[in-house]
């Protein structure tokens, strides 16, 4: 089982940039593909990001293409999502997740490909 603890959320104005971090627990994080997911009250979950074991493939929701980076340090069991420009739209509470499934491009982006998922960061963008 894998423990999953995201920080680095806030309150930004349109345009300004914030970096999440997600520390996972566990002795094979490199093992997991790491996934950012965000929601908003009333709203399903919504895929943003995913990025490999290794960290050498990334994918990203087309809302955030250009805008957010998706990265990992395996030494430190820590993924990170630089986000930067960031939108009024771009609220919601970010969740990291992780995922011990091969990947695939039909379920990379789906909240049940993912086992393990963090409590949330609360990201607010204004203006």
């Amino acid at each position: 089982q894998v423990q999953l603890v995201e920080s680095g959320g806030g309150l930004v104005q349109a345009g300004g940039s914030l970096r999440l971090s997600c520390a996972a627990s566990g002795r094979s994080f490199s093992n997991y593909r790491m996934g950012w997911f965000r929601q908003t009250p009333g709203k399903e979950r919504e895929f943003v990001a995913r990025i490999s074991g290794a960290g050498t493939n990334k994918q990203y929701t087309d809302s955030v293409k250009g805008r957010f980076t998706i990265s990992r340090d395996n030494a430190k069991n820590t993924v990170y999502l630089q986000m930067n420009n960031l939108k009024p739209e771009d609220t919601a509470v970010y969740h990291c997740a992780a995922s011990s499934q091969p990947y695939s491009s039909s379920t990379y982006s789906s909240s049940g490909t993912y086992s393990y998922w963090g409590q949330g960061t609360q990201v607010t963008v204004s203006s």
